[in-house]
């Protein structure tokens, strides 16, 4: 974190880098990281910028720094937000049914403390139920679910990574076979079929005996 303005210290000044206006996190001279930094922070000689290493979640928050001497002067301000990568999310599908020859599956994704629910089918999903989703430009994740590509995609995301979870519809909501005609039974199908294939078997027969005669005539 830069500090953008030429800064010379009087003899009295002393340039500290605050967190959240209360908590110091080094000050110069002489050159001191506080307990709570100890070795994740240090005071850059000569632009007295501030380095922090180690980034934990717990870091985010507003740094400013601070010359203080017959008064107090604010020379820079910053809002770190420090995230870790996402959890995979795991999706989980709850119940299929077909209306109106319309496959609609009842879908869950969770991941880490959120989770929704969604009817997903071939071109949609509309969310029923769960958990208030984050917002992108939040410290909290963005779990979203959506359809793309013949697939129900659950998204897990924040501002520095991404996960998704993944059920291909075609498996969810296979074709169903084609059925006979309302009213004709099972048996009488495989009666149809056999008698089909045996009226072409004897029509080969003819058919290879006539031209045998035809050609031994």
């Amino acid at each position: 974190m830069d500090v953008k303005t030429n800064i010379t210290l009087e003899n009295i000044d002393r340039l500290f880098w605050k967190f959240d206006t209360a908590i110091n996190v080094a000050k110069y001279p002489p050159k001191v990281t506080f307990e709570r930094y100890k070795g994740r922070a240090e005071i850059v000689e000569g632009n007295f910028s501030l380095l922090l290493k180690n980034l934990q979640e717990g870091d985010s928050g507003c740094y400013t720094a601070v010359v203080s001497g017959n008064k107090d002067t604010i020379i820079a301000t910053y809002m770190l937000v420090v995230q870790e990568r996402v959890e995979p999310p795991v999706l989980t599908v709850n119940s299929v049914c077909s209306i109106n020859g319309t496959c609609n599956a009842t879908v869950s994704c969770r991941g880490q403390n959120t989770s929704v629910t969604s009817i997903c089918n071939n071109s949609t999903c509309s969310q029923v139920g769960g958990e208030s989703r984050g917002a992108e430009t939040s410290t909290v994740p963005l779990l979203s679910v959506y359809v793309a590509g013949g697939s129900i995609i659950c998204n897990h995301s924040n501002q520095v990574s991404w996960a998704k979870d993944t059920k291909q519809i075609v498996e969810l909501c296979p074709m169903t076979s084609v059925s006979p005609p309302a009213g004709m039974s099972v048996y009488m199908s495989k009666i149809i079929l056999l008698s089909v294939g045996l009226a072409i078997m004897i029509s080969a027969v003819i058919t290879v005996h006539i031209r045998d005669r035809f050609h031994n005539g």
